[in-house]
């Protein structure tokens, strides 16, 4: 669970680091606020006027998504809302529900055991309620059931041809709309081969 200080509300885009006392992370967790960064980002909002957000994140993929929003506002790309997760408590099926695109959450991968890329910082989701996550047929969130279906003709839909895959894969992101098994269309993510070695060995214990 992330806890952050009301004192590093920023109303421009920008990297600012974390202090110890701004996240309320579990004991012996993966993370620290050392290896996390907070940045603020201009992003268009569904209401077509100019918004500020914020984003937790790992510090090794901060500049690059400095890059990817200020790309995604520059081509007029509709966000609906910027939130930390920490607004919602942490808790997942609330964020994705309100539409709301996050970042850091440390929590794990939904029905599962296994640590999220959310929980280091590495993954993004955006307008997750127009993107569902279909794990085993089920659609998350429960209220997103109307854009399961990815022929079908809705905006901010997140495919091969919107700007917004366009944008995060050309700076190296992968995109859960790729996956063989369960789709996951909101989700954007940047693993490393250390970063998997690591959440197996957490996995292991």
């Amino acid at each position: 669970m992330c806890r952050i200080q009301e004192d590093k509300r920023v109303s421009s885009v920008g990297i600012f680091t974390l202090g110890e006392n701004d996240l309320a992370l579990p004991e012996n967790a993966l993370i620290s606020a050392d290896d996390l960064r907070i940045i603020s980002v201009k992003y268009i909002g569904f209401d077509q006027n100019v918004h500020f957000g914020e984003i937790i994140c790992s510090k090794s993929v901060a500049r690059s998504l400095i890059k990817i929003f200020a790309e995604l506002f520059e081509a007029n790309y509709e966000i609906e809302k910027i939130k930390l997760a920490s607004e919602y408590g942490s808790d997942d099926d609330k964020i994705m529900s309100d539409n709301a695109c996050s970042c850091f959450n440390y929590r794990t991968v939904a029905n599962s055991n296994e640590m999220s890329l959310h929980a280091l910082g590495r993954a993004i989701d955006i307008n997750p309620l127009y993107n569902p996550y279909i794990q085993n047929g089920i659609v998350m969130p429960q209220n997103a059931a109307k854009y399961a279906d990815r022929n079908a003709d809705f905006p901010h839909k997140i495919n091969h041809d919107d700007i917004c895959y366009k944008i995060f894969t050309k700076h190296g992101w992968k995109w859960g709309g790729d996956w063989e098994n369960d789709k996951d269309y909101q989700h954007f993510y940047k693993p490393k081969s250390r970063i998997n070695k690591l959440l197996k060995k957490h996995r292991s214990k």
